[in-house]
């Protein structure tokens, strides 16, 4: 481990050294800038736009832009960065992480390599934890940029869409992760180009870098919303299927397990439901509707697919012949068995989107970010986001104090300790920062400090102007703020007048937490640059995280000792490094669960990548999505010959080849069984192919203006892929629960859903196929088509 660390410390030196000689150029610059008229500073964003212009690279430009940004902060701003300062910034330029300390001016750090990268104009996001400080930041930082020339926006939640556009055309955007991450799924649903927000994802720096790549990286961004289909439509489709006949009016493949209308039953279906046409583009939602209805009624079949208990229908898994509580088809299926088995239809909601902070910040061209607290995590951050962790010098030594964490036998005297300690330092005028693991032990210590009748303030972290407005109090005399080990991050706790003569602030923390870093966290609150401080750890052998690890331990250490009475308090370091020891197991713990996790969204992400992609080369296309469709319908006919000419020739089953081309690509006055006789397989692909050719052509000659024809394809191809892809989310999101039993049977769960999801991906593009044949062969073109 020792080895280790000192690897870490010497090629941090050599890093910093390294970016130390390009700081030396930064600052060579200072005098000749600090001659220069305002007009003359801010002429220069416009030089160097035309040096990037002219083939200059980023790198290049870099010297005199940060001497440009640091003069200009001393203008505007009437601050001045320090020479670690811009180290930190080069950091950030290169894409890494900077660990600067608490009150090392991260905020002012950032101006540096956002205005460098901002001069490409294709777009810098500032992303923060939470809306009040981006709103902080973009207001007063941007007062900087906007002085040197650049536009600022500023992303909220509560924006609309044109609003939203504004602010992410801006050279810097200042936004939160969520909102960032919510705008990309949003613009990915879109019908319109127009309505998009986002520009290609390009450079982002986050602040709290570690909160929000790590705390925050196992929660996915989900956007659901109700499922399109009211149970009426389950009831109504569901009384029509059980009014037709087997061969009359629909034909099942029970090969293909796919069952279709033949012309007599889409006749009777237009009378039931009172339209001229069931496959035009507005009987989408019927369409489906009416497909799930006649898988329920003949193609599922009761005791065998399912059973009803209890008034509920319930999936029997095909391979071990039990009832699977809990899981229900998808896309409407299960809803369809309800309505035929006359049981209660239950609401569905959808995931119509989703993405993982980590694979939505992996998109960036580069990424940056910022923290007090990254070391412990670095292996992380270079494993899964290919950026170092670069430890910055403080500007002045730290001085602060940490004192060994003490240890008491349970919790009331742990507590008892802590009120008496703080009756102590209350007393003199010390301010302390109190932090607690949970919102129970916040409550706890604020009832023991009332009875004491101690004045102090309680943090939670709902109210983020009040968040930082207490935090920012809590370096004054006498002052006690208790609050959650997450308090204040991004807020400094300055130091008011006479505090540092007691000895700085104290900060308290009343249980170790589970990641090393949220201490160090907590610690950093106290001792910024240069203040004097002391923090002290409160720890009782009934802590959560004692007595998960490491307890048995230290029991047998305090049995040794020989540690009876309740009040007796150990203070030692080897206690320090026991539960240090412990924090790395939880830490490793987590570690492999968000990879774990990641490497399991890495097969959606790459399903989603295609689908995104596809779907903004459609909404984009100004021309004929020919090129698109035709390939599809094709695909669509050469798979169904195929199935239905295997082996002999007398073997072929051209009837059910023929109920396929009914149904989905021609009417039955234009097509007779026997034209599909005497002919091979390469003969049916290109008989029904010139089928396909002839039907595009009557469908363009209908439509004069050639931007009604674009408008019908894209109305085609959006409205099914959205569909089958809103499935597939949650199918792959059903697997993934499910393919963990697999272990049991010596598989490896993750190679298994790899696999499983290829097919599955295979599969919905197959289906896409299809439907998008379906629709666009059948339906009948209109003047006044619009997606």
């Amino acid at each position: 481990m020792a080895n280790i660390l000192k690897t870490w410390i010497e090629s941090d030196k050599r890093e910093v050294n390294r970016m130390g000689k390009i700081a030396d150029k930064v600052e060579s610059y200072a005098d000749k800038f600090a001659e220069l008229s305002d007009e003359e500073l801010q002429a220069k964003t416009a030089k160097f736009k035309d040096e990037l212009a002219n083939g200059k690279t980023l790198d290049q430009v870099l010297p005199e832009a940060y001497a440009t940004v640091r003069e200009g902060a001393r203008r505007v701003l009437g601050l001045y960065p320090f020479r670690v300062q811009i180290i930190g910034a080069i950091t950030l330029h290169e894409g890494n992480i900077a660990e600067m300390k608490t009150g090392e001016g991260k905020t002012l750090t950032a101006t540096m390599p956002v205005y460098l990268n901002a001069l490409t104009g294709e777009g810098v996001h500032v992303v923060t934890v939470n809306e009040y400080l981006s709103s902080r930041d973009a207001e007063e930082m941007g007062e900087l940029y906007k002085w040197l020339g650049l536009t600022v926006g500023l992303n909220l939640n509560s924006m609309d869409t044109d609003q939203k556009r504004e602010a992410y055309n801006c050279d810097i955007t200042y936004s939160t992760n969520s909102e960032l991450g919510f705008d990309y799924l949003r613009d990915n649903m879109v019908v319109y180009k127009e309505q998009m927000v986002q520009r290609p994802l390009n450079y982002a720096i986050v602040d709290e870098v570690d909160s929000i790549l790590i705390d925050e990286a196992r929660t996915p961004l989900i956007i659901s919303g109700q499922a399109k289909r009211s149970t009426a439509m389950y009831v109504r489709t569901d009384r029509f299927a059980k009014t037709l006949k087997e061969d009359d009016d629909y034909k099942i493949d029970w090969q293909t397990k796919s069952i279709s209308l033949t012309e007599q039953g889409i006749k009777k279906g237009e009378a039931y439901f009172g339209t001229k046409n069931l496959y035009d583009i507005d009987n989408t939602v019927l369409n489906h509707h009416l497909d799930q209805a006649l898988r329920a009624n003949f193609v599922m079949l009761r005791d065998v697919d399912y059973v009803v208990q209890d008034s509920k229908v319930m999936i029997v898994d095909q391979f071990t012949g039990r009832v699977m509580d809990g899981r229900r088809y998808s896309d409407g299926l299960h809803q369809a068995i309800e309505a035929k088995e006359n049981v209660k239809i239950e609401d569905e909601s959808q995931t119509m989107a989703n993405i993982t902070y980590q694979n939505y910040f992996r998109m960036y061209n580069k990424l940056a970010g910022m923290t007090g607290t990254a070391k412990t995590e670095e292996e992380e951050f270079r494993e899964i986001y290919n950026m170092d962790v670069i430890a910055i010098p403080t500007n002045r030594p730290v001085i602060r104090v940490d004192h060994a964490d003490l240890l008491y036998p349970s919790l009331d005297s742990k507590f008892r300790a802590v009120v008496a300690d703080i009756k102590e330092r209350h007393a003199k005028g010390q301010p302390m920062l109190i932090g607690t693991v949970a919102v129970e032990s916040s409550e706890l210590l604020s009832h023991l400090l009332d009875q004491e009748g101690i004045a102090h303030a309680v943090l939670n972290a709902k109210n983020h102007q009040k968040e930082a407005e207490i935090i920012m109090n809590a370096g004054q005399r006498g002052a006690v703020t208790i609050a959650t080990n997450m308090a204040g991050r991004g807020t400094d706790i300055k130091l008011g007048p006479g505090v540092v003569e007691v000895g700085g602030l104290c900060v308290i923390g009343t249980e170790r937490h589970e990641s090393r870093r949220i201490d160090n966290q907590l610690r950093g609150r106290s001792g910024r640059q240069g203040d004097p401080g002391e923090t002290q750890f409160y720890l009782s052998l009934q802590d959560d995280l004692m007595k998960r690890f490491g307890s048995e331990r230290i029991k047998a250490f305090l049995d040794r000792l020989n540690v009876a009475e309740d009040d007796q308090v150990i203070q030692s370091r080897m206690i320090t490094r026991q539960v240090e020891s412990a924090q790395k197991r939880v830490e490793g713990n987590n570690y492999d669960t968000r990879k774990n996790t990641l490497q399991y969204d890495d097969v959606m992400r790459q399903q989603r990548e295609v689908i995104y992609a596809q779907r903004m080369e459609v909404i984009s296309a100004t021309d004929s999505l020919e090129y698109v469709l035709m390939p599809m319908m094709k695909r669509t006919v050469a798979h169904q010959v195929d199935v239905h000419t295997q082996g002999a020739q007398t073997e072929w089953n051209l009837q059910a080849l023929y109920d396929y081309a009914i149904a989905s690509l021609i009417s039955e006055d234009k097509l007779k069984l026997e034209d599909l006789q005497n002919k091979t397989a390469d003969q049916l692909k290109a008989y029904f192919d010139d089928l396909i050719e002839k039907n595009y052509q009557d469908k363009k000659t209908k439509l004069v203006d050639p931007s009604q024809m674009l408008e019908f394809e894209k109305v085609v191809i959006l409205r099914v892929v959205d569909d089958h892809w809103t499935q597939q989310i949650d199918e792959m999101d059903q697997l993934r629960q499910s393919i963990g039993l697999r272990g049991y049977g010596q598989m490896n769960p993750l190679v298994e859903y790899q696999e499983e999801g290829y097919r599955m991906f295979e599969e919905m593009i197959s289906d896409i196929d299809y439907d998008a044949t379906r629709l666009f062969m059948k339906a009948e073109i209109r003047q006044n088509i619009r997606r």
